[in-house]
């Protein structure tokens, strides 16, 4: 695309994300509709803020039919804006607007598409740190895609460096993240998977704290109080003696996800483990007995489509 603010017509305004705000608008010469992302830079002399720089160079690296695509970019006034693909609605929307059109089959076909763009990103040592309904957006033919990759870094497979634990919206934050570790890797973002899985099956979020503290006490009332075997390590984790809570046995899986099936439990409960490196990758997830079960999951065809402009149909 030609990097030009005359080269679009502004439609309306999409929303505000976590760094600017989001319009819809058409690109002229193509006819193709797009999203602009206008960030403000505050003094471009001292150049482009880190963080923005990290997000357009995950959208760079990241070139996957289920990570959202960043066309182009070009300075406006005292903003960059972002020329990004035009995604209708999101999961958040569909799971608030219309729980009832997300059967078996089409929240499989949804985790398929999520779990193929998380590998697709943790094969390019990249972690997401945000994974949640919100930021897994969905176009007009109804495929899902990974947006808003303002948080995410790249990691290294053997570790050694430190990260901000201030990461990743609460309800879908892991536990090593609450417990403020500094060294984490890709495995976050397959703990906030499993919760994101078990919402579109159960239309409740598993985890809803409103606060760090309760997010805390609700993970280990529901997953038991960790051990030394459960969780190797954690009672090392910097704010591990910060606060206590009382000693609980696990809530059964029946309980904490009520008449899901069998196989969708076992992969929940694959994702959902204190020893992040017994998670199961998005590699294997994909390989899960779940999608190949019946019902089988939806196609192309029959999913659910959003319109053009955004509303649910």
């Amino acid at each position: 695309m030609n990097s030009h603010v005359s080269n679009y017509s502004v439609v309306g305004r999409i929303g505000e994300g976590a760094h600017g705000l989001v319009f819809k608008a058409k690109h002229l010469p193509s006819g193709r509709d797009v999203a602009l992302k206008k960030i403000l830079i505050k003094n471009f002399e001292d150049g482009i803020p880190i963080n923005v720089m990290r997000e357009i160079k995950a959208l760079q690296l990241l070139r996957c039919k289920y990570i959202i695509k960043l066309h182009d970019m070009f300075p406006r006034g005292t903003s960059l804006v972002l020329v990004l693909e035009y995604m209708s609605c999101g999961l958040r929307e569909w799971l608030q607007q219309r729980p009832r059109d997300l059967t078996q089959p089409v929240v499989k076909a949804y985790a398929q598409m999520m779990l193929k763009g998380t590998r697709y990103m943790h094969a390019h040592y990249v972690m997401h740190r945000d994974l949640k309904p919100a930021n897994l957006l969905i176009n007009h033919q109804g495929i899902l895609k990974i947006a808003d990759l303002g948080l995410a870094r790249l990691f290294w497979p053997e570790g050694g460096r430190p990260y901000s634990h201030q990461v990743a919206t609460r309800w879908y934050r892991a536990p090593e993240l609450l417990y403020g570790a500094r060294y984490y890797s890709e495995h976050v973002d397959l703990w906030a998977v499993g919760c994101i899985i078990a919402e579109m099956i159960t239309k409740t979020p598993l985890f809803a704290g409103e606060s760090d503290i309760e997010q805390l006490a609700i993970v280990l009332r529901h997953l038991g109080t960790p051990t030394e075997e459960s969780w190797p390590g954690h009672a090392a984790l910097p704010d591990y003696n910060k606060i206590t809570f009382p000693e609980s046995a696990p809530t059964p899986w029946s309980e904490l996800l009520p008449g899901v099936e069998e196989e969708a439990e076992h992969l929940i409960r694959s994702f959902l483990l204190y020893d992040a490196k017994k998670r199961i990758s998005a590699k294997e997830a994909l390989r899960h007995e779940w999608f190949f079960s019946h019902p089988l999951p939806a196609t192309l065809e029959e999913l659910p489509k959003p319109t053009q402009n955004g509303k649910i149909k």
